[in-house]
């Protein structure tokens, strides 16, 4: 699906908010950036009109759709922006997200608030560069990072990579602010029903476990993944994460406005059950091909959950196969829909990179 006719007045205002946002951010830096096209110079230094006002109520962009891993020129690893207010948060931050951000017009210097669904690098592989570029362009407030089991670890591992880049900067260019003063991870619990993550004056967080683990490895490791509700006073979004069909996850999208969920071709899956079958024979038991299959959503699945929560309109990401078609025209999006709709009546809509909603 294409995206719909306010999809660009609602970019082109991310990209004026989050140009004016950057403003501030890079003036001490370097005054010659400041020439951006319909924006004053002198925009927040007392001279002149001023920034303009944030734009009001919820928006959520897509910033990157694939489902992974998978690296290729059509759409970038799992990335999600809400945009509340003039004020914007992450979910997950797969590879290529940092350019997308970019590309969305949102200050990713501004961001100070990062959900991430599951430990998987397709939804984390870039959360260190965006941390140390948000340091090396002077960013002075403090980002939080929440996820499950791991995060806080992922965190500290993101400061060591770039300690050297730190320990050099401090002393070639007199900075003072030392990163782990600034970037903080929190570990938030899997629970089973749906349980308050975060809260502040424009969103409410819930969160929950979903079904991307099963219960043979669960038993065998501490770490979990969970989807999330994000309420505003305007709308409610869940983000699934990548899961398999989970109750779980129903109870916490229900009635919401917009249900985004990762989604795999009916095709890939009956591959891939055929493969771990093989797999299994062979006595490889734990094989990618039966993770795959078994723990993450069909297009019936996601016609189903998405009935049974009585959402309002489902958006399909992490898509499988999405682009990872090498020499292949893109996946069409009837063969998603088609089979959504059996199970599920109301509006679906297949994510592209950069869609807003």
């Amino acid at each position: 699906m294409k995206d719909r006719p306010t999809d660009k007045g609602r970019r082109d205002v991310l990209k004026q908010a989050g140009r004016l946002a950057v403003l501030g951010a890079t003036a001490q830096l370097a005054p010659s950036l400041l020439a951006i096209p319909g924006v004053s110079a002198q925009a927040g230094g007392g001279r002149g009109a001023g920034p303009a006002p944030a734009p009001r109520g919820t928006q959520l962009v897509l910033l990157g759709t694939q489902g992974g891993p998978s690296v290729n020129l059509g759409r970038s690893e799992a990335a999600y922006a809400l945009t509340v207010d003039g004020r914007s948060y992450l979910v997950d931050c797969g590879y290529g997200t940092l350019r997308a951000l970019v590309a969305s017009g949102i200050a990713y210097q501004q961001l100070a608030t990062i959900f991430v669904t599951h430990l998987h690098d397709d939804h984390t592989a870039d959360l260190a560069a965006l941390l140390t570029h948000q340091w090396t362009g002077s960013r002075s407030e403090p980002t939080d990072v929440y996820g499950p089991h791991g995060t806080a670890a992922m965190v500290a591992g993101a400061l060591a990579f770039f300690k050297a880049n730190a320990d050099i900067r401090i002393v070639d260019e007199g900075r003072t602010v030392r990163p782990e003063a600034l970037f903080h991870g929190h570990d938030l619990a899997a629970t089973a029903a749906p349980a308050e993550a975060f809260k502040d004056q424009r969103v409410t967080v819930t969160s929950v476990e979903n079904a991307h683990y099963p219960e043979r490895s669960r038993q065998q490791m501490p770490y979990r993944s969970i989807a999330y509700r994000f309420d505003t006073p305007g709308r409610s979004i869940v983000i699934s994460g990548d899961t398999a069909y989970s109750k779980n996850l129903i109870e916490l999208a229900k009635g919401a406005d917009l249900f985004v969920c990762e989604v795999m071709d009916l095709t890939i899956y009956e591959t891939m059950m055929a493969r771990a079958k093989a797999d299994t024979d062979n006595g490889n038991a734990n094989s990618i091909s039966r993770h795959v299959a078994e723990t993450h959503s069909t297009t019936a699945d996601v016609g189903r959950m998405a009935a049974e929560a009585r959402v309002k309109t489902v958006v399909l990401a992490h898509l499988l196969p999405g682009s990872n078609r090498p020499g292949l025209a893109e996946f069409p999006d009837t063969a998603y829909i088609e089979d959504v709709r059996k199970n599920f009546s109301g509006e679906v809509i297949v994510g592209r990179d950069q869609m807003v909603l």
